[in-house]
């Protein structure tokens, strides 16, 4: 994957920094595993505003993911690598030995014609789903489990992995893309490799209409609003805005919101670094 500087032919391209979709190889999605996205403006059943700067944008179909990769020991040949509007990183989709069509996240080094499994006490390489037991130490790792079956949560995002570091009896230490290093059921499935599109990152909009296409309307900083509307809001000029904190009063940069009591710390070995 690669990104192109666009020359400044006109001002929206002067910072502009795109894609070059040199690994997509298919641009019509397939039919049978596309679902209607009903858009809401950020409005809810009532039609009141409950999310604010959400609204417009291109209509899309979402495409449906297998992130559980249950069906095991059916090889499958990787038959396209395709844009998903709805994610930062490339999918691709997958036909298996018994006719079925699934599409799953691809990772770097997929490549249109390999084979590959899902399953236990199968070969370790880039989109094979394993449970972590079966996983070699120090492999990078996406698409992992929280819960076994319940389909993958963790290092979803284009050119997201984590690391797995050691195992202690029935938990896996993995290193997570926010330096978190946490404990894993072995029994979870994770999917070898790192997710593609890793040079997604570097992409630059260039001008505010490209978000407006993706469903974002601007958003306004809090110091520029009245006192009525945000605890920064207000004051003669252009005020400063006191302590950085959100519009609901809870004080930003530095301060811990995490619950002291939260059930899941005990499976966290390390906290993120700052």
């Amino acid at each position: 994957m690669a990104v192109r500087k666009l020359q400044p032919v006109t001002p929206g391209q002067r910072h502009k920094i795109v894609a070059t979709f040199g690994e997509v190889t298919k641009t019509t999605p397939e039919k049978s595993l596309l679902k209607p996205i009903k858009n809401t403006g950020g409005r809810n059943n009532t039609g009141k505003m409950t999310m604010r700067y959400i609204g417009g944008g291109h209509k899309r179909m979402y495409r449906v993911i297998d992130f559980v990769r249950e069906k095991e020991n059916v090889p499958a040949r990787v038959d396209s690598i395709q844009y998903d509007p709805n994610r930062s990183s490339r999918i691709a989709l997958l036909v298996y030995a018994d006719g079925e069509k699934r599409y799953i996240l691809a990772p770097n080094g997929l490549a249109v014609g390999q084979t590959i499994l899902s399953g236990s006490k199968i070969a370790p390489e880039v989109g094979n789903a394993l449970p972590l037991s079966d996983i070699p130490l120090g492999t990078l790792v996406h698409n992992i489990e929280l819960h076994p079956g319940q389909g993958g949560v963790m290092a979803r995002s284009a050119g997201t992995y984590a690391q797995l570091t050691s195992r202690e009896g029935k938990y896996a230490i993995l290193r997570l893309p926010s330096g978190e290093t946490r404990m894993v059921l072995v029994t979870c499935k994770a999917t070898v490799g790192m997710v593609g599109n890793s040079e997604h990152n570097l992409e630059r909009s260039g001008k505010a209409g490209r978000s407006r296409w993706l469903n974002r309307r601007p958003r306004v900083r809090g110091v520029v609003m009245n006192p009525v509307d945000h605890p920064m809001g207000g004051g003669e000029g252009r005020a400063s805005g006191g302590h950085p904190r959100s519009r609901t009063g809870k004080l930003a940069k530095g301060f811990k919101t995490r619950k002291p009591k939260n059930p899941s710390s005990k499976y966290i070995v390390e906290r993120r670094k700052k």
